[in-house]
């Protein structure tokens, strides 16, 4: 059906809108006829005044208060009842009355203003048998303190009005059906057609033909309304159409015929008649409007407020009989975006209309189970934000809406609550009574926060979780100061009263964080943080919250990060809260080394360092200071070398932020130690790791264990109670987690051994933990035994356990690793003179094989503890070890030629035991500092001492050619030198006996040397071996 334009007209004598003038007041005062007239049912009113025919004289321009429902200019008059009675008319008749009564928005009456009467005597007289649970309307008016009043009262106006013709009714069906197939292009068209369908709906409850015909064209008049009302949208200045739509439908909906309710099509006419009225301007734009645009003599200011009334007394058709508030639900999803508009008219229609229709239900509350109202939560949040609303028209009206819908709260939890919990409802209502005895519940819109206390009670979980939701939306879609500040106390009284009830508590966190960034007040920037550290606190949801917080994108954004500084909870909740997030990242150090970090790990180390920084729970870092250094710097170990591409980062964190290259799990995991360290007034500690580049040592896999023993021997010169404090910690946590895990931990317990608090322990924690380590296939744990095993040996207490590690111990002399052996011969060094003589010539023959290593360190110790073994050998078994002591001074003699000045030292000096363990007196060129062979004069003396003396117990010759194939040069050429100058003093028919070929061709093989000096040595050792040779065969001729 094309949109036909609207006819300009005059209007019929017979129309039921309006006349163009303003209604004059009647006689009676504002409250005598706002409130104080005889009892009518709502329903009665409306169908009066719909249908009333009466015409009212022009009279002089009146405002309206919507609020207080009397008018701001009275002229006086005769009595309510009179001009009521007056306006009563046949329903055919198409004259709209326009007294005050009509423009007049109906409010709460003073009977229902106050606090509400919760007669709690009334609820304690009920029978205690399973019946008396079960409702009914003279136990809800005992409860709630109304008046009762039938719904046969109610709607008796349906059938006071004389019915229908048959004839009539079918004229009505005629013209209605010529109106679908024809165009409806002049205002008296449109309004006769929207008029005969009133007058047609009184025939529905007795006439089936016309039942049938209405319910069979219900899509058709859909259709046909919307088209009227686009129309009209179309007229910058509206005519009496769009008033008629909406009592049409409130005709209709009185019988039953729901044309908004259903169907997508009739959703669509609803929310296209919302948003016709509720976008109307204001009044004073319309008049303006009006000056602009003249159209002709109608009034279009006493239009406006009757289209608006008409509006008004269409929603609350819907709801006279809905016993399953299905369709308080739709309105109020219609209604919703509205009251939640930034322009201050709009806003306000729409809360007036909304407490309306809850005036208007609390009137005519007839529940039935099932209920289909599930947005309770919702709408009281929304309704008390609004009562801190800045236009004080939209405060009172919402604080009026309030009142109704506690009084449908109270009827609605009565049905609904649990008959088998009875006591639970009783207590509810009891709190109720006591909040509502402290303030009047008309003046709520002066102190709104205390709604969430009066209310709190009533709402279940899921309605608590709306209300905090809706809350929290709101600080977006209001975003006016009181507005913001209003919110924030709602927020923080509700979850403060039922903290223990949420149970959709990770959405809730959603929202306020996405919520804060548009915060600007302080105040309420801070309440919306406390409601977060109200949550945090509870054990029950310490985990929820803490893993919602962790799930976004790090480094924090300021916002987030600002709540992990400013938490502000009790004492005794900070341990709580803190060990929670500390057990968080312990969690993740629990997954195998090879797959990817987790991104909590990451996150958790940043949210420690914010809590650090903020420093709220201080008390709670200093008592768990040990877990949280341990913790850190086990993180520290699985972050070395990591990116944050190595960590399994959600895809949904970083859609529209682009990830730092910079940033690094390493990063985030020092700087959270170094400010713990910090504000735990490790200042010395922190300046030992300074000075030592201990954090650099932490960024490398190989420095590593280094910092962390910086650390630990930091700790205990500087802070021995820490250090205590941590040993003890860490004795049940050596074990545990991965291998970095127990790496970290190891080596600080290891540096912790040196104190003597370590002698306090039990050897099951100690020596028993450290021998498990010397069998470890990492060698990283063999050195830690051992030198937590070396620390030990301090400690008295401890020796004879470490005594019985020892075969142990002497095995690992063999390892390749240069560390496990230097430290095995330092506990070697310890326990020495303990040692039995087997064990010690045992460890002589290994050691005696070390000499020469390529490690220095190694050759060097290996010559001291094999020093040592000498000395410690009792007299009675110095025969058993003199071969070894013979067979080593060759060896010690050439190295004292190495070309490592602490080698070479050593070697000098174990020489000396030696010979003092044989009773010799070694020639003082043996100490000479220059090489040999500057001084081959003196090298000779040392020759033919050692020949003399190793005569017949020796071979020094096939000793020191062994030599001539050594690695270093400084010992090749001593060797050939000695061997050169040893043959001048050696036994010749020994030489005779053994030949010297094998001589000859050990030196031939060094000719090949590319070092000058070992050439011109090995000639001179040659021409030697020749020399003995050529006196050898003349005396074999003589013979």
């Amino acid at each position: 059906m094309p949109l036909p334009h609207r006819g300009r007209g005059s209007r019929p004598a017979g129309s039921r809108v309006a006349s163009t003038s303003l209604p004059q007041a009647t006689a009676h005062s504002p409250r005598v006829a706002g409130r104080g007239a005889p009892f009518r049912s709502h329903a009665q009113r409306l169908t009066r005044r719909r249908h009333s025919s009466r015409q009212v004289p022009p009279g002089p321009e009146l405002q309206a208060d919507f609020r207080s429902g009397k008018w701001l200019q009275e002229s006086p008059g005769g009595d309510a009842n009179d001009s009521q009675q007056s306006a009563r008319a046949e329903m055919g008749s198409r004259h709209r009355l326009c007294s005050r009564e009509e423009l007049v928005i109906p409010c709460a009456s003073d009977s229902d203003s106050g606090s509400v009467d919760l007669q709690l005597s009334n609820i304690e007289d009920i029978k205690k048998d399973p019946s008396s649970l079960e409702l009914t309307d003279l136990d809800i008016s005992d409860v709630i303190g109304l008046p009762q009043k039938s719904l046969t009262d109610s709607f008796g106006h349906l059938t006071q009005q004389g019915p229908l013709s048959k004839a009539k009714a079918e004229r009505l069906i005629q013209s209605i059906q010529e109106f679908f197939n024809s165009y409806l292009q002049s205002e008296i068209e449109k309004l006769t057609f929207l008029r005969s369908l009133s007058s047609l709906s009184r025939a529905l409850p007795y006439d089936e033909t016309v039942g049938s015909f209405i319910h069979s064209h219900i899509e058709d008049i859909v259709f046909t309304l919307n088209i009227l009302v686009e129309e009209e949208l179309l007229h910058p200045l509206f005519g009496p159409v769009h008033q008629e739509v909406f009592v049409t439908i409130a005709d209709l909906s009185y019988q039953d015929v729901h044309l908004l309710l259903g169907s997508e099509d009739r959703a669509d006419l609803f929310s296209l008649l919302t948003k016709s009225i509720i976008t109307l301007p204001p009044v004073k734009t319309l008049t303006q409007l009006e000056e602009i645009m003249p159209c002709g003599s109608c009034n279009k200011e006493s239009l406006y407020r009757q289209t608006f009334q008409a509006f008004s007394e269409m929603l609350q058709s819907l709801v006279v009989k809905d016993a399953h508030l299905e369709n308080l639900d739709t309105i109020f999803k219609q209604m919703d975006p509205w009251l939640k508009s930034a322009k201050d008219h709009e806003r306000k229609w729409a809360t007036v209309s909304m407490a309306q229709v809850l005036k208007c239900l609390s009137r005519h509350l007839s529940l039935k189970l099932p209920l289909r109202f599930q947005r309770l939560g919702h709408l009281v949040a929304l309704m008390s934000l609004l009562c801190g609303d800045p236009v004080k028209e939209v405060a009172e009206e919402a604080a009026e809406g309030m009142y109704y819908l506690l009084l449908i709260t109270l009827r609605l939890k009565y049905v609904t609550h649990d008959k088998k919990n009875h006591p639970s409802f009783k207590r509810a209502m009891k709190k109720c009574q006591e909040l509502l005895e402290c303030y009047r519940i008309k003046q709520v819109h002066r102190c709104p926060f205390r709604i969430a206390q009066v209310f709190e009670a009533f709402l279940s979980t899921h309605e608590l979780c709306q209300f905090v939701m809706t809350t929290l939306d709101s600080l977006k879609t209001l975003k006016h100061p009181c507005t913001q500040k209003l919110a924030g106390e709602l927020l923080i009284t509700l979850v403060k009263n039922a903290e223990s009830r949420f149970e959709e508590v990770p959405e809730i966190m959603g929202v306020i964080c996405a919520r804060l960034s548009i915060i600007s007040q302080p105040r309420v920037r801070q309440q919306i943080i406390n409601t977060v550290s109200l949550f945090i606190s509870r054990s029950e949801y310490t985990d929820i919250v803490i893993n919602h917080l962790l799930h976004h994108p790090v480094p924090y954004d300021r916002h987030l990060a600002e709540f992990w500084r400013t938490l502000d909870v009790a004492l005794p909740k900070t341990m709580w809260i803190l060990w929670r997030l500390l057990r968080t990242l312990q969690k993740c150090h629990n997954a195998p080394t090879h797959k990817k970090m987790a991104y909590t790990a990451v996150a958790a180390t940043n949210a420690l360092y914010e809590v650090f920084v903020g420093n709220r729970l201080r008390a709670a870092t200093f008592r768990l200071f040990p877990q949280l250094l341990m913790t850190l710097l086990i993180q520290i170990h699985h972050s070395i070398g990591l990116t944050m591409s190595d960590v399994a980062v959600p895809s949904c964190l970083y859609t529209e932020q682009k990830m730092s290259s910079e940033v690094t799990p390493l990063c985030f995991a020092i700087q959270a130690t170094k400010t713990l360290l910090l504000r735990t007034k490790c200042w010395q500690e922190f300046s030992i790791m300074e000075k030592h580049k201990g954090w650099a040592l932490f960024e490398g896999e190989d420095g590593h264990l280094q910092g962390v023993s910086l650390l630990a021997n930091a700790l205990l010169e500087r802070n021995r109670l820490l250090a205590k404090r941590i040993m003890y910690l860490l004795v049940p946590l050596l074990n545990r987690g991965n291998e970095k895990h127990k790496l970290t931990s190891a080596g600080f317990f290891v540096e912790l051994l040196r104190s003597p608090v370590a002698r306090r322990l039990s050897s099951i924690y100690s020596i028993v933990r450290l021998k498990d380590w010397l069998h470890h296939g990492n060698s990283v744990f063999k050195i830690l035994a051992l030198k937590g095993l070396h620390y030990l040996t301090r400690h008295q207490e401890m020796r004879e356990g470490i005594k019985s590690l020892l075969p142990c111990i002497l095995h690992l002399l063999h390892e390749t690793d240069e560390k496990i052996v230097l430290l095995a011969i330092q506990i070697l060094l310890q326990f020495i003179g303990t040692m039995d003589f087997t064990t010690l010539t045992g460890m002589m023959k290994t050691l005696f094989s070390l000499f020469g290593d390529v490690r220095p360190d190694v050759h060097r110790f290996s010559m001291t503890l094999f020093g040592a073994s000498i000395k410690s050998v009792k007299y009675t078994d110095k025969k058993g070890i003199e071969n070894q002591v013979l067979d080593s001074l060759v060896p010690l003699l050439l190295y004292s030629q190495d070309e490592n000045d602490a080698v070479a030292e050593e070697s000098k000096q174990v020489l000396t035991i030696c010979a003092q363990f044989l009773k010799w007196k070694l020639p003082r060129e043996v100490y000479c500092k220059d090489p040999w062979y500057l001084r081959c004069g003196q090298v000779g003396k040392v020759c033919k001492f050692f020949g003399k003396k190793c005569k017949g117990k020796v071979n020094l010759l096939a000793q020191t050619l062994t030599f001539c194939k050594n690695a270093k040069l400084p010992i090749r050429r001593a060797a050939v030198l000695f061997v050169g100058l040893l043959l001048k003093y050696v036994d010749r028919s020994e030489l005779r006996t053994k030949g010297t070929d094998w001589i000859e061709k050990d030196l031939r093989d060094l000719l090949h040397d590319p070092e000058p000096s070992l050439h011109i040595i090995t000639s001179l050792a040659l021409f030697q071996l020749q020399k003995i040779g050529t006196e050898q065969e003349p005396r074999q001729t003589a013979a």
